[in-house]
């Protein structure tokens, strides 16, 4: 059966991309069905600190908002990216995967606390955009079937995109901000002179996983390539 089929290829994709779009679709479909309110997900520090409810914390990263072009347009970046990163540079690497998602969402969630953003889902989005864009420059990406540009300005034209339709770019910038400084510390830093690997990923990541390598530049010569799938090329396609 087609669900069959489905449920087959979706368990053929790695283990923190499916993990993290199921959650966000389980987290949606939870508000679209009224058993969850967004303002039981929503960061709220009072409420994380003060009344202990710790799960903000992971939740406003889970929701996107309602059924809609806007969730469909961040599900469609959050699948192909998560997917792509964790498929490439990432490969055999799953526990420094997971602390990359950690870093990236401890360090959105104290700058957020500057801006009093309440869901920070799309920053962790353009965030994944961010560091595949700049670990793959000489890729060329097709957008929306206008633009035609190098990698690297993918994340730029996402937030000339949201100025588009009207929303805060508070957001995208903070995706940016913190994927550069990730990719900073874990790509740039380490293979300056005097400079060393500082994203130590916690040992405690490691069970279960597959050992975690040195990242440098022989994790970058044999990744593993993604081969274009049907459904995933909606709004942007990689070129070769």
């Amino acid at each position: 059966m087609a669900w069959q089929g489905l449920a087959a290829e979706f368990l053929q994709v790695p283990a923190v991309t499916r993990a993290y779009t199921a959650a966000c679709v389980l987290t949606t479909a939870a508000v679209q069905l009224e058993l969850l309110s967004p303002f039981q997900l929503y960061f709220n520090p009072h409420l994380v600190f003060r009344k202990f409810q710790v799960w903000r914390l992971v939740t406003n990263f889970l929701f996107f908002g309602p059924l809609g072009f806007s969730f469909f347009f961040n599900m469609l970046f959050v699948f192909r990216y998560c997917r792509m990163l964790e498929e490439g540079s990432f490969r055999g690497r799953t526990a420094d995967f997971v602390f990359m998602f950690l870093f990236g969402g401890i360090l959105m969630t104290l700058l957020g606390l500057l801006g009093s953003l309440f869901f920070l889902g799309q920053a962790l989005t353009v965030m994944l955009v961010y560091v595949w864009s700049r670990r793959n420059p000489r890729v060329r990406v097709n957008f929306f079937g206008l633009l035609t540009f190098h990698a690297p300005f993918l994340p730029w034209a996402l937030m000339g995109f949201s100025l588009l339709l009207g929303n805060s770019i508070l957001v995208d910038l903070l995706g940016i901000a913190v994927g550069h400084i990730y990719y900073f510390l874990e790509d740039v830093f380490p293979n300056q002179p005097g400079g060393k690997r500082l994203l130590l990923t916690p040992r405690f990541l490691c069970r279960g996983t597959r050992p975690s390598k040195p990242f440098g530049k022989e994790a970058h010569l044999s990744p593993r390539p993604v081969k274009p799938r049907p459904g995933i090329f909606l709004f942007v396609q990689g070129l070769t």
